[in-house]
């Protein structure tokens, strides 16, 4: 059998100009080089440069050109913004697909140092400071960073007792996983830096809540208490020891001046004696006309009259009459 050749037959009054098609075809060509050469960067975002799939360069923000028809491909990554993930619970409508709990209660539940079990709940924060590293180095890393802290967090909660965990011990608990957390993301070289580790709500389970607040409401009354005592310490001592102070100075100026009376009447006796010696008459006579200017000093009623003077009874009876009055 022979073949027939097949024939395209063209509509009446149709010129197939090839040249305008190859110049349409490049004009075509050259906007689509164009619009894939052209490209932009957020500027809280770094981009990353992939030619052929390999990472050859890092790009500020701004305007940006790269070789067109997908040579290269541009992956942005927010270096300035402050990225996070949430373990045993969930923001609705993140950003980060990596943000959010996949398995709340299996994050959550851990067992401390004492055997007992604890409901942890944190949020970890984050930047990328290496853009290269974070997208290369690790497959998955968003996910392997969610790994490494959950890992670090139940060995942190493990070393420490339930008490520790839920009342005093929060603030060691995150320092030391921060600092574990970074350790474990320098050796795999994320390319990341953690900010903060922060602990949301940490409680017993839920069959021994009842048992942990009457707990904790007992610690608070016994802390209650001990404040309440403090306070009565601090303010009675104080006032005692200023009281005894008090008295003590007191003392010791009722001492000085009774040492200082005593040296004196000494002095004044001495004083006496030698006067006494040299003229035992006149001395005698003028202590007895000065204790007797004292005696009569205090006498408020002063009769004076001759020893030998008669009729005085009558006098001394009106006036005591009259002070009877």
């Amino acid at each position: 059998m022979s073949e027939t050749p097949l024939k395209f037959d063209l509509p009446p009054g149709f010129n197939l100009n090839f040249r305008m098609v190859g110049t349409v075809v490049l004009i075509v060509f050259a906007i689509v080089g164009v619009l894939t050469s052209v490209y932009t960067v957020p500027a809280e975002s770094v981009g990353v440069v992939m030619r052929f799939g390999k990472a050859v360069n890092e790009v500020e923000p701004g305007l940006r050109f790269k070789l067109p028809y997908k040579i290269d491909r541009v992956i942005r990554v927010p270096v300035k913004r402050q990225l996070k993930q949430e373990f045993g619970f969930s923001t609705p409508n993140a950003s980060n697909p990596t943000q959010g709990a996949t398995d709340p209660n299996r994050e959550t539940l851990m067992v401390t140092g004492d055997l007992n079990s604890a409901l942890v709940e944190w949020i970890l924060q984050y930047r990328i400071v290496r853009p290269t590293e974070f997208l290369f180095n690790v497959r998955g890393p968003g996910e392997t960073l969610r790994d490494v802290s959950e890992s670090i967090m139940r060995e942190v909660v493990g070393d420490r007792t339930v008490d520790e965990v839920i009342t005093i011990g929060r603030q060691g608990i995150e320092a030391e996983a921060l600092s574990k957390m970074q350790d474990l993301v320098n050796k795999y070289e994320l390319g990341l830096t953690i900010d903060q580790v922060q602990l949301k709500d940490v409680n017993p389970p839920q069959p021994v809540q009842s048992s942990f607040d009457e707990v904790n409401k007992a610690q608070q009354e016994r802390e209650k208490l001990i404040n309440m005592a403090n306070g009565e310490y601090n303010k009675v001592i104080p006032r005692a020891r200023g009281k005894a102070g008090r008295q003590i100075q007191e003392a010791q100026g009722y001492r000085t001046q009774r040492i200082n009376e005593s040296e004196g009447d000494a002095n004044r006796f001495n004083a006496l004696l030698a006067e006494y010696s040299k003229a035992p008459e006149v001395t005698r006579r003028r202590l007895y006309l000065e204790s007797m200017s004292v005696v009569l000093s205090r006498v408020k009623s002063k009769v004076i009259f001759d020893k030998d003077a008669q009729g005085v009874l009558p006098l001394l009876q009106l006036n005591a009459g009259k002070g009877n009055q």
